[in-house]
């Protein structure tokens, strides 16, 4: 008997996967090493109630959008220099899911 094919993972898996460590999808869980990323789309970079940001936040000034958090994946230290998130993505199509995600937490 041949086994099913697989199913590729989706946005909200993907982020469990590689962003769940760090980072919570509610307002109601603890903080962890990053923010929340509850309605992270359109949200000033920097400004998550109950999260102290690196020294770089303090200079964004720019609000979350498709094209800045892709950015943001691909590397977050280009994009906000003294940022401490050690996470990159490579892969456009899964940076593409991810994003998709979060903008489903809106």
């Amino acid at each position: 008997m041949p086994l099913p094919a697989a199913k590729p993972p989706d946005g909200a898996t993907l982020f469990k996967q590689q962003c769940a460590t760090c980072h919570t999808t509610n307002m109601s869980d603890a903080v962890r090493q990053g923010p929340s990323l509850y309605k992270v789309v359109g949200r000033h970079a920097g400004k998550a109630d109950g999260f102290k940001y690196s020294a770089g936040f303090g200079k964004a000034d720019f609000v979350w959008d498709d094209a800045r958090l892709d950015a943001w994946l691909t590397n977050p230290q280009e994009v906000i220099p003294g940022s401490v998130m050690a996470y990159r993505q490579a892969k456009p199509e899964t940076r593409a899911m991810i994003i998709a995600y979060l903008k489903e937490l809106n």
